[in-house]
């Protein structure tokens, strides 16, 4: 046998081994434990068998996905009978294709051997299909993919007439067929487990998290995301940039990621479109197109550093980031002082029983958050009594209790927000009550 012949035939070995070894890790036994549940929870009003049922027959027997992924979304048995008995005929008509898990399992393990061509370092992780309660289609927990059947697996004629207004969103999501981009986001799932984190310092590294994840599934599997932001964002490429620049800085993710907030886009979810163009530049750039792979899924995204860097040398904005973020820290709103002392005053009355912060601009009044000081819990500022906002907006003010001798800290965090809806630069109140 020539030595090319045995090379090619022990190659044909690992990726039949792997593939085997693939197939052992998608789990879908929770699906049928589900339905075991369901129909004995159908045949009886009694809310104590109700519980009994959920509990016995699908949580106490769950899989660690199952486990997973009621830590990762906070579901509780509750969750699951609320939405059984709800909405009975979105179950009806989902129920068929949830039985359908298995048949992925061929079309995922070719997809996960052609990840593991152009990404070495690729890690074993296991797949589950489960079955959530309506709050995520896909997410991964403890280095696993949890897929949640009952969403990942809709189609067209998926029954949404029953969901609140809270839970609108998922008509459009029907309407997409997502069960036929199912190995899609199996891959891109298994990606989110090879990341270093699943969440973001502030939104530029979440979009760029989930970029990521998105344009491998891409590269791999050679279709177009099925997420509908996608199409849209090819259309309005500029104003999305535009828009995107003056927010990427928040903390949290606004309307751009996993949320149904209205926006001037009319649009969610466009912060995957946006992470995923960033690295679809950085790629396109890229000399060696598997070490670009390496180095997106690798990065570390809550380094400012090295995410400033990966996200410069894509090109996608026409600046560096560092001036980004010199005029995000300029814009700023700031706590300009404290009405009825001097911050870091050691004579506070310890009679005072109201504290009026002052602020440099007209703050939003939905926002706010308070947090501990360097000292910790034991010297925390304790607030009796949030009294709100001024009219005007420019001053916010607190009831407190106080005694004699203390030292006092609270921060005043970046959950505050103006008006424009750029983060509070944080404060720390400090301060001791005269003796």
């Amino acid at each position: 046998m020539k030595p090319s012949t045995l090379l090619l035939l022990l190659w044909l070995c690992f990726l039949k081994a792997n593939s085997q070894n693939i197939h052992q890790q998608i789990i879908t036994s929770d699906i049928k434990n589900f339905w075991t549940a369901y129909d004995l929870i159908k045949e009886t009003s009694d809310s104590t068998l109700h519980m009994g049922y959920i509990n016995d027959l699908f949580i106490k027997k769950g899989t660690d996905g199952l486990k997973s992924i009621m830590k990762a979304r906070g579901y509780t048995a509750k969750s699951y009978l609320d939405a059984i008995n709800h909405y009975p005929l979105f179950w009806r008509s989902i129920r068929a294709n949830t039985l359908r898990a298995d048949e992925f399992a061929d079309s995922i393990s070719t997809e996960i051997d052609k990840l593991a061509k152009i990404y070495s370092k690729l890690k074993p992780a296991h797949i589950y299909f489960t079955i959530g309660a309506l709050r995520t289609n896909g997410t991964t927990l403890d280095g696993n993919v949890l897929i949640g059947s009952e969403l990942a697996l809709a189609d067209e004629n998926t029954v949404s007439s029953e969901f609140p207004k809270a839970l609108s969103h998922l008509k459009t999501f029907f309407s997409s067929n997502p069960i036929s981009g199912t190995v899609f986001l199996n891959v891109h799932e298994y990606v989110h487990t090879q990341q270093k984190s699943s969440i973001g310092y502030n939104l530029l590294s979440q979009c760029i998290i989930e970029g990521a994840a998105e344009f491998v599934a891409v590269t791999v599997t050679g279709k177009p995301s099925p997420t509908p932001a996608f199409e849209f964002g090819t259309q309005h490429f500029e104003k999305i940039r535009s828009v995107f620049s003056k927010q990427m800085l928040f903390e949290d993710s606004g309307f751009w990621l996993y949320s149904n907030a209205d926006n001037e886009f009319k649009m969610r979810d466009l912060g995957y479109y946006v992470g995923y163009e960033i690295c679809k530049q950085y790629y396109q750039h890229a000399k060696d197109k598997n070490l670009a792979i390496n180095e997106m899924i690798n990065l570390d995204y809550n380094n400012p550093s090295a995410l400033y860097r990966f996200v410069d040398r894509s090109g996608y904005f026409d600046k560096p980031l560092s001036k980004f973020h010199r005029e995000y820290d300029k814009g700023r709103p700031t706590v300009v002082g404290i009405k009825e002392f001097k911050n870091g005053s050691k004579k506070v009355d310890p009679n005072l029983m109201q504290i009026t912060i002052k602020f440099s601009s007209k703050m939003d009044k939905r926002y706010r958050n308070f947090e501990f000081g360097p000292l910790g819990e034991t010297h925390v500022l304790r607030i009796k009594e949030f009294k709100g906002f001024s009219d005007d907006g420019y001053s916010a003010s607190f009831n407190v209790v106080l005694k004699p001798n203390n030292q006092y800290q609270l921060i005043l965090g970046s959950g505050f927000r103006n008006e424009n809806g750029i983060p509070l630069k944080p404060y720390l109140i400090e301060f001791t009550t005269a003796k």
